[in-house]
Formats: C-alpha cells, structure tokens, sequence
C-alpha cells in the first residue's frame, strides 16, 4: 500500500508559513511545535495557482485543532499545527518535508495535491511517519501501509460518478470532455467507463491536450449530448461551457469531480451567464444549512471571514483532524501509550492498527450526512477511504 535532510533553525523558521494576508487574521491561538505537544504537519500551495485549496486546508485544520485544545486536548496534552508552503511543486518537497520533521512533526496530513504526494510519500515511508491526506487523489498516493486518503481516490471517482449515472440519468445521451494527456483525466473515464451500464449504449467522447482552450471542435463533437462529464479541472471546464453557449443544450448537465471545485470562484468567469446546470461528485456541501458541516462552515466563516476560501480540501482538513483525534483515543482506550513523548514511528503504528480495524468509523462532515447530521467514515487496508458521495449542484439550469 501505501517519506531527511537536516536544515538550520534559521532555514527551517523561513520555510514555515503563517496565515495568509489575504484572509481574516484569526485568533485561534494553536501552538506551534513543541516537545510538549502533538505535532501535525501539512505541505501545500499557499501561493501560486492552486493556493485556494492550500489556504482552506490551513484554515480548516487549524479550526479543528483549535475546537479540539478547546476541550482539553488529549487528556490534557495539546496539538500542534504547521504548514509548508509547496507552491504545488514536488521539487519543493523535500525540503519542506525536512524542515517540518525537524521541528518536530510527529504526525502528517501529507500534502494537498497529488503531484508532491507522489513524492512526500516516499519520505514518509522511510520514516514510518502517519499520513492521512485531505485531498491528494491520486490512485497511487496509499501505496504505502503508512499512508490513508480522506478524499475519493482517482479511480473511485470514476466509479462512483458511473454508479449516479447509472441510477440517475437512464436513457440520457453521455458525452464526456477530457484531457488525454492527464492522469486524472483519463484515469477517472477509465473507471468511469468500465462502470457505466451498458444501457446508455455509445458515449460520445471529445478530448484535448496541453494548454488548449480553443474548443470549438469539441463543442461540436458534445452539442447533441444530454449530459457530458467532465473529469477535468476547472479551467477548461469553465472555457468549455463559455464555448458551448448557444451551442450545447440548454437543458444538458454539466458533471465533473473534484475538479471542479472552485469553478463558481475563477476571476474573470460568471458561472451564472451558463445556461445548464453545473455540478460535481463531491463529498462536501458548501451550501449546506443544516447539521456538522453547516456547524463548521458557520465556524469557519465566523473565524476566517466570508471571503476566505472555503471548499472540500478544507473540509476534508477539518476531517482529518479530528479522524486522528478520534482514533488516538480509541488507542488510548485500548491501552496504547500515546503522550507528547511518543515518537513518530510509534505513532504511526498506533494510528494505522486503529484506521484499518473493522470497528472504527469516523464520524465527520464529508459524505452524505446520516440521520445524525454526520457521515459514517472507515478506511480500507489499501488506504482508500469508504464514505457515501454527495452530488453538489454548483448552479443550477437557467429557466
């Protein structure tokens, strides 16, 4: 299944990141590493093109881990928070990785996105150190026994979005838009189509590379379809639909992945001036108004501010949080010695006996909501996650 370079403490202070200017400065007040703390660290972009998503995982773990010393910890022991700034750029990796271990990380939330995963992976392998990622989905991101996924993996995204299919849109006309030169593009058709009942008969495809955004010919290919999945990011998607206007059905859906998410938000792009409906397999409302995930959105906007980047990375964070939170007391209950004192490795093994154990589900706020308000959350030996998947209508059609 499913990471050491030692740094000055000049080197290691710089590399450090601290809240964003461009948010609400907040007054949670969580630690810093320390010899008397949990220590849980996470590498991310909090700058560049995918800083939305790596401001929302701060923010949110930074919330859970807050609620959590709120209350008293662990028995009284405290946790700790720190974050590296990866620009989503795995040569960026190692360092922070190095930097964060030796100020004291003892526990990870591994990186934001797949492609420093890749690499954060292998040097926490090495280490034994305990990785619960919030949002890197790559199939191949749990190679290790060491390492668990809170997002829906690549592959379980394609699947999951044929099983809607399957039980949603009998008898409408499939197209899919996709990049063929993507992993994540083509590894969730792969599953997607290898799923999909045969019922619908022949799918229409139209696909595209590199930093194309011309897409007439695709429009064209797609115009007569019903619904077209797009597992892309939100780019392209949202030049597609700009594309399509006047062109593809008004009355077809637009369907896509976690890719999709912040395609409301992209400067420049109204959402609301497309036609059709827009949305995508998540496992996060950010809309909700009811139960635990409309409990953290209300914290978090109250904490954070309206404007802060809100989406499912960060409340995927807020899960992984409080997941390790939970199981360190199953441990605990189970007579483990877990303290300050207890070194990564020993966590690590500690952790991953409780995660793959059949008897404990987490409760959180990603994936459909149970009777309670909470989703019912497990993990699989393989370090994929099992939770029920939400579809989430970012906009919906025009009348």
């Amino acid at each position: 299944m499913k990471f050491k370079k030692i740094l000055t403490l000049v080197l290691s202070t710089v590399l450090m990141t601290t809240t964003l200017a461009s948010c609400k400065k907040d007054n949670l007040n969580v630690p810093k590493f320390s010899d008397e703390t949990i220590n849980i660290g996470v590498s991310g972009p909090l700058s560049g093109g995918a800083a939305v998503y790596g401001q929302s995982v701060q923010n949110s773990a930074k919330l859970a881990i807050h609620e959590i010393n709120e209350k008293g910890g662990l028995d009284g022991t405290l946790f700790a928070f720190n974050m590296y700034d990866d620009k989503h750029d795995p040569t960026l990796v190692s360092d922070g990785y190095a930097s964060l271990l030796e100020n004291g990380m003892q526990i990870s939330l591994g990186t934001v996105t797949t492609g420093p995963a890749l690499e954060f992976k292998e040097l926490a392998k090495n280490d034994n150190l305990f990785v619960l990622t919030p949002s890197a989905t790559g199939d191949a991101v749990p190679e290790y026994d060491n390492a668990f996924q809170m997002c829906f993996a690549d592959s379980n995204q394609g699947t999951a979005s044929a099983e809607y299919f399957n039980s949603n849109y009998q008898g409408k006309k499939v197209g899919v838009f996709y990049k063929s030169d993507e992993d994540y593009s083509t590894g969730i058709l792969a599953k997607f189509e290898e799923t999909l009942s045969e019922s619908f008969g022949e799918v229409v495809k139209a696909s595209f590379k590199g930093e194309e955004s011309d897409f007439a010919a695709q429009v064209e290919i797609l115009k007569d379809c019903e619904i077209i999945f797009m597992p892309i990011y939100y780019t392209p998607a949202s030049q597609f639909m700009l594309a399509g206007k006047n062109k593809i059905k008004s009355n077809a859906i637009y369907y896509g992945c976690d890719g999709l998410d912040g395609v409301d938000a992209i400067s420049g792009f109204d959402i609301n001036t497309i036609p059709q409906e827009v949305s995508y397999l998540s496992h996060f409302n950010s809309s909700t108004t009811v139960g635990a995930a409309k409990d953290y959105i209300d914290a978090y906007k109250k904490t954070f501010g309206e404007d802060a980047p809100l989406s499912q990375f960060g409340a995927a964070a807020y899960d992984c949080v409080y997941a390790i939170y939970e199981a360190l007391k199953v441990a605990k209950a189970n007579g483990a010695n877990v303290s300050a004192a207890t070194t990564a490795s020993d966590f690590c093994e500690i952790l991953k006996t409780v995660f793959v154990s059949d008897s404990f589900v987490f409760h959180g706020i990603t994936g459909a909501p149970e009777a309670n308000g909470k989703s019912n959350i497990s993990w699989s030996a393989d370090g994929f996650v099992n939770k029920n998947a939400v579809k989430y209508i970012v906009k919906e059609a025009s009348n």
